[in-house]
């Protein structure tokens, strides 16, 4: 028989979506996917090259569990650069991709019956994780209207004597949600005073479209004591499948994160870590040109979403999602069929009619919501949302 831990698991719908998807274009079946939370950018040569130089200097042993001292250094000084953070190498781990950084945050905190607050709508990890640990996720709703911002008045009345952490992912997966600096410093401010752990999950941090990306934790030094920044290079320099993630905060917690590594998965792949110094010393322009089309292809979907019969979405202001409202969509069926009911139905049927592929809002928390990245070609988004509309003009 299974764990009873397993009894609850649900498998992540964004990695079902990708695996659906890439089993209809294996029978031939010609699927556009808007599922896929990674850039269609390659991994820039000058990282390539820096694994091939790790590969041909023998750089295949065991390494230190936290990472290597240079990488670790190096994570230092991305930070000390990008986010006004000072840190020191015994302050990092380095993990295998920031979902790993931040599961070993949920071992090393969380106990059975703690809880764990996340702002509505959510990356679809981070309940799972909690609830893996025993704990009890607490969901905050944000809302549309105020293009999903953090509410602080919302998180103060959540927060229990069994309150433990608070998740904040700005910017957001998979609203696009830059969270306002005043709403992060009214809740860093709440951790202090109730001492609660910050979780900052800054993975998009380079797709911040309006503004700059701020940290939480550099909003005060009392708030940066009690915040564990998550970070990674799959996003930013498109090394997704590299699997190369870290957390910076307090040495004892750090210390404690690491050992939960050692026993689980021990170093990270120890060519990937050398890429990785390259990728956070190197030229950032790639960044910036990734950025820029992900910016020209945000306000191309969105603007092609808001003319779909029935849907209408919100201008993301970071990450490489578009957070479409179907709830106009429901009770509306084709002749003599089911009409649809939530954001499941809108789902299956995109994908039977339309020939596209999106992911359920229900599985982030918002069912009258379905999540589309645009990480995906001009070409293809145009193409997308012309069958969109083909589809959906024969809904009645």
């Amino acid at each position: 028989m299974l764990a009873d831990r397993l009894k609850s698991l649900a498998p992540s719908a964004t990695l079902a979506v990708q695996a659906r998807a890439r089993e209809l274009r294996a029978r031939g079946v010609d699927v556009i996917s808007f599922g896929a939370g990674e850039p269609d950018f390659d991994t820039p040569e000058r990282i390539k090259e820096a694994a091939v130089a790790a590969l041909r200097r023998g750089q295949t042993k065991y390494t230190e569990v936290g990472g290597i001292p240079e990488l670790r250094q190096a994570v230092c000084a991305k930070l000390r650069r990008d986010n006004g953070l000072d840190y020191e190498p015994a302050e990092i781990l380095v993990s295998c991709g920031a979902k790993h950084a931040l599961f070993n945050i949920v071992t090393a905190l969380v106990n059975p019956g703690d809880e764990v607050i996340v702002p509505s709508p959510f990356w679809v990890s981070y309940p799972e994780q909690v609830q893996l640990m025993g704990g009890v996720p607490v969901m905050v709703e944000t809302h549309e209207a105020t293009g999903f911002d953090l509410d602080p008045d919302r998180v103060r009345a959540a927060v229990t004597p069994r309150t433990k952490l608070v998740v904040l992912n700005s910017p957001n997966n998979p609203t696009g949600a830059v969270f306002s600096r005043a709403a992060m410093e009214a809740v860093g401010r709440l951790a202090v005073e109730r001492g609660l752990w910050i979780v900052s999950d800054e993975c998009y941090e380079p797709f911040t479209f309006e503004g700059r990306h701020v940290s939480v934790a550099a909003l005060d030094p009392e708030i940066k004591a009690r915040t564990i920044v998550v970070n990674t290079c799959s996003k930013a320099y498109a090394m997704t499948g590299w699997r190369l993630g870290y957390a910076a905060g307090a040495r004892p917690l750090i210390k404690a994160m690491t050992d939960v590594q050692s026993q689980v998965t021990s170093n990270p792949t120890s060519i990937a870590q050398w890429a990785a110094i390259e990728a956070l010393s190197g030229p950032q322009d790639t960044v910036a040109k990734m950025a820029g089309e992900f910016d020209r292809r945000r306000r191309l979907i969105v603007d092609g979403l808001n003319r779909l019969p029935g849907i209408s979405c919100t201008m993301p202001k970071g990450a490489f999602y578009a957070f479409a409202n179907v709830s106009g969509l429901f009770g509306r069926a084709l002749p003599g069929g089911k009409p649809l009911g939530g954001s499941t139905d809108v789902t299956a049927f995109l994908l039977e009619h339309a020939r596209v592929a999106v992911v359920p809002g229900v599985d982030f928390g918002s069912d009258a919501h379905i999540r589309m990245s645009y990480a995906t070609s001009a070409e293809l988004i145009r193409e997308g949302l012309a069958r969109m509309d083909a589809a959906l003009r024969g809904l009645r």
